[in-house]
């Protein structure tokens, strides 16, 4: 069985509503589960050894990620650490109000990250039901993660997680 680790940059707390799920559905150990801000150390040592990452980060900015995730996203980048024969899944939260213009942007630019780095992306899911403006998480006309906004609707959260689950367990 694939060795699976969740890496997760959050604030307020949406994100970890899904790495929540993802333990409870693919019976992940609590030690499997690293919150960048206190239990990140190096990419090599920690990242690399899961077949299976599930990222998560929350959006700030322009689209950018959880400041938790700058100085590994630079190492991944900069080192040219290589990913291949991994496979990641994406996961965040945005303001599709507030921030509609660079709604889960963060998803976006992990995901050219880690499939720049080698790492085969799972889990993307269709943007119907969504109302951004504009997001780097879109591509090929699907989101390529599980987006959250528990500000504007958080009555979508809970089956968002689940079809996106679902998905997950079908391609893993």
């Amino acid at each position: 069985m694939a060795k699976m680790g969740i890496f997760i940059g959050t604030a307020g707390g949406t994100s970890m509503k899904v790495a929540d799920a993802l333990v409870e559905a693919f019976d992940i150990d609590e030690d499997d589960v690293i919150n960048m801000e206190d239990d990140f150390d190096d990419v090599e040592d920690q990242m690399l050894e899961y077949d299976v990452l599930f990222i998560g980060s929350s959006t700030w900015g322009q689209g950018d990620v959880h400041f938790s995730w700058v100085d590994p996203v630079l190492e991944i980048e900069d080192d040219e650490i290589d990913f291949s024969g991994k496979t990641v899944a994406f996961f965040g939260a945005g303001d599709t109000k507030k921030h509609g213009e660079h709604f889960c942007s963060a998803l976006g630019k992990l995901h050219k990250t880690f499939t720049s780095a080698g790492a085969k992306p799972v889990g993307f899911i269709p943007k119907d039901g969504y109302d951004y403006e504009f997001s780097m998480a879109e591509i090929d006309g699907k989101l390529c993660g599980c987006a959250i906004d528990e500000h504007n609707e958080s009555d979508k959260t809970e089956e968002r997680i689940e079809t996106w689950i679902s998905a997950l367990k079908a391609e893993l």
